[in-house]
């Protein structure tokens, strides 16, 4: 049952550290576009020029910019939203849900967790950590192999690179336990 009670512990802890790193960064922004909101109001033709020279840097002609830069900043909600957009590099309408994070790090972290667990309880004492170590390799180099159709390495590499964390970080894991008299059954 410590095990039950490490995965718990562990899924909150990731699940409350992900809500408050996300409600962080998405009170940050929400401060950046209320800073932008507020130069759009107080200095209307300075954030307009502001503009213009941003659309000039991507090739536009100056002339063709200002113009244009003026069209967005007769509408003060459109101009805010390209300003949040161009100038800050942030999206308005998708700045991330802390809730959403947090939930999402709990069940990941569930998930992960349970891949050891579950067959050290069902088979128990060596034949349990035997077969959990065995699945989670075998899961470490699978989501690991995944993970390289986002980066463009070799399946193969990825998967050992995985691996090879796990694996160090286990016997960091089991190390630390042994200093401190662990048992695993």
């Amino acid at each position: 049952m410590t095990s039950v009670a490490g995965l718990l512990a562990g899924a909150f802890s990731m699940g409350a550290g992900e809500f408050i790193s996300m409600l962080s960064q998405r009170e940050m922004f929400e401060y950046q576009i209320a800073q932008e909101r507020d130069e759009l109001q107080r200095y209307p033709a300075e954030e307009a020029e502001e503009l213009a020279l941003i659309y000039a840097a991507r090739g536009i002609p100056i002339e063709e910019a200002r113009d244009i830069a003026a069209h967005l900043i007769a509408n003060p909600e459109k101009a805010l939203d390209t300003l949040a957009r161009e100038e800050l590099g942030l999206n308005p309408d998708d700045l991330g849900s802390p809730i959403g994070a947090a939930l999402s790090s709990f069940v990941a972290f569930v998930i992960g967790a349970s891949m050891p667990l579950i067959p050290f309880l069902l088979a128990g004492g060596n034949k349990g950590v035997i077969l959990a170590a065995a699945i989670s390799a075998t899961a470490l180099f699978i989501v690991g192999a995944l993970l390289s159709l986002f980066s463009g390495k070799s399946a193969w590499w990825s998967g050992l690179r995985m691996l090879a964390i796990g694996a160090a970080a286990a016997a960091a894991t089991y190390g630390i336990g042994s200093l401190f008299n662990v048992a695993t059954s």
